[in-house]
């Protein structure tokens, strides 16, 4: 049975700072009351806690505003140049690092390609080690101002110990990934996986800001469901939930890396599109066997054409992941689903037309009419930028944090 956590005043304390950081950099520049009236918290606590912000050197005084009556309001803004965060969002087909100043602006982006078979752990240690080394030279960085990086990893993993505990397309089990990275990152590391990240950076500056429950469908080589309910991210009792890729949509279907069958994985994850198209025309000049981008840029280069295999592709890719959002909907009753990560990108409004039709066909009407359904808005990597949110929570914690292997790292007091 998972363990319980119990929630200390320090943990809360840590929760409401970062909270009021992310309604600054939200609505930058803004006022103590303002704060107040977006957290819900009193205008003392968020006094306090702007205080400590402006201390630790994360924002900064922009000057006033006149008020209804009252003396003017001072301001505050992100001071961006006050420290820099890396988010690191690893995938089976690539390793993209993307670094940020404390607004979450990118300053620097790396790509490492991993080929078919080179999952191992230090082989994908080495190519995230070796984008991080690249996104610092890039932006000029001195190692001090780094405050962490947040590292995405498909599959389940336990943030507190750093471990991937599981990640089915890579065969991984109870690997001490944070620990490996350790070795060749000197940095405050993180870790969490790419539907929590999504559902971030959804949260933070793409279509469920200022929703109060949405799911963030994360659509690449894995499918999963990042959930924000109740206005935050839905973890789970083990983090996690959201593992949706591996419910059954076909019984006794296609086989899936799970060791189950039918999977929703198996029929809209890019593997997945790419036996649909095999299926479909086996021969076709749009699948590349031993490649899904390049598969997936044809599909949509194929659509834009009016290419008939492509366009039947793409519908019966998108029935399947119709009625499996539709089950979301049933089940959850979000005000938005978002279609998010790199093959929802590349296949883009044609792939979110189908949906829609194919959603309407199995959702419950009144859940349904209540749901929007949406291609995430984000311009930049959204794994990466959630990703950077987990080193900014971190670098936000009182008394530091524990990366691989329980080694202690202190808190910054000086960015």
């Amino acid at each position: 049975m998972a363990k319980q956590v119990k929630r200390t005043s320090r943990d809360i304390r840590t929760a409401n700072r970062y909270e009021v950081l992310r309604q600054i950099i939200a609505a930058s520049p803004t006022s103590r009351q303002e704060l107040a009236a977006a957290t819900g918290l009193s205008l003392a606590t968020v006094a306090t806690l702007v205080g400590e912000l402006l201390d630790l050197g994360m924002l900064t005084e922009v000057g006033f505003e006149d008020s209804a009556g009252g003396r003017p309001r001072g301001l505050v803004a992100v001071n961006a140049s006050g420290g820099a965060l890396i988010g690191v969002d690893i995938a089976e087909t690539y390793v993209r690092v993307e670094l940020f100043d404390l607004a979450l602006n990118v300053l620097a982006r790396a790509t490492e390609d991993m080929r078919p078979g080179e999952s191992r752990p230090e082989q994908v240690v080495g190519h995230v080690a070796a984008a991080v080394g690249s996104v610092v030279a890039q932006a000029g960085v001195e190692g001090a101002r780094v405050l962490g990086v947040g590292v995405s990893v498909p599959g389940q993993v336990d943030r507190d110990t750093g471990i991937s505990e599981y990640a089915p397309n890579w065969d991984w089990h109870d690997v001490p990934l944070l620990d490996l990275l350790a070795e060749h990152i000197a940095y405050p590391l993180h870790l969490d996986n790419p539907l929590r990240a999504c559902a971030v950076a959804e949260l933070w500056f793409g279509a469920a800001r200022g929703r109060g429950d949405a799911v963030v469908v994360n659509l690449g080589t894995g499918v999963g469901a990042g959930l924000a309910l109740g206005g935050g991210l839905h973890r789970g009792v083990s983090n996690s939930a959201g593992e949706w890729g591996h419910t059954t949509l076909v019984l006794d279907g296609r086989p899936c890396h799970c060791g189950n069958h039918g999977c929703v994985e198996t029929y809209v994850g890019a593997p997945g599109i790419m036996r649909n198209l095999r299926e479909s025309s086996p021969r076709s000049p749009l699948l590349h066997p031993d490649d899904q981008t390049a598969t997936i840029d044809a599909l949509s280069r194929g659509v834009a054409a009016g290419d008939p295999v492509a366009l039947q592709v793409v519908r019966d890719t998108a029935r399947y992941l119709g009625a499996s959002i539709a089950d979301l909907i049933n089940l959850l009753n979000p005000e938005v689903v978002v279609l998010s990560s790199w093959v929802a990108a590349a296949l883009g409004e044609p792939l979110l037309r189908e949906v829609r039709e194919a959603v309407a066909r199995h959702a419950l009407r009144r859940p349904l009419a209540a749901t929007e359904i949406v291609l995430s808005p984000i311009p930049t990597d959204p794994v990466c930028l959630g990703a950077a949110t987990f080193a900014l929570e971190g670098a936000l914690n009182p008394v530091g944090h524990k990366p691989a292997g329980g080694r202690s790292v202190p808190r910054r007091t000086a960015l």
